[in-house]
């Protein structure tokens, strides 16, 4: 369980940006620099939960190609109106989590750290759902 504690608390700890864009213009309104912030934010942490589980010569083909198939349209939906690119975030916080739990490393993965990762995606999806409602009704 050592080993995975220190995983735990940064897994909570990355959570607080995202609530704190979901709340902040609750409090102060909406705003384009918090829908902005949030989106890159979850990008960022999106390729960084993708590119762990990317284990070069490690892994087949296709699970490298699974690993990194939820980041890959993100240039291209720099496109599409904001709640589009939040949508497909949300969902892409499933696929890897759907990835991660579909290797061999997942059974060797304390509990608690499985059930961190299934809380921790949840929580990111319904900030994402409120992002979205929060872009598309301002105020």
């Amino acid at each position: 369980m050592e080993k995975f504690i220190n995983h735990i608390q940064l897994g909570y700890l990355g959570l607080l940006p995202f609530l704190g864009c979901v709340g902040w213009p609750l409090i102060t309104g909406s705003s384009a620099i918090n829908l902005e912030f949030f989106t890159f934010y979850s990008i960022a942490i999106l390729a960084f939960m993708a590119g762990n589980l990317w284990h070069a010569g490690q892994q087949t083909y296709a699970d490298a190609i699974k690993a990194v198939l939820p980041i890959i349209p993100i240039a291209f939906l720099s496109f599409l109106p904001p709640a589009w690119i939040l949508a497909w975030l949300a969902a892409s916080f499933w696929l890897v989590l759907l990835f991660e739990k579909s290797t061999p490393q997942w059974q060797n993965y304390h509990v608690d750290y499985q059930k961190m990762r299934f809380v921790l995606t949840g929580v990111v999806f319904v900030c994402h759902i409120f992002v979205i409602g929060i872009s598309v009704y301002p105020e």
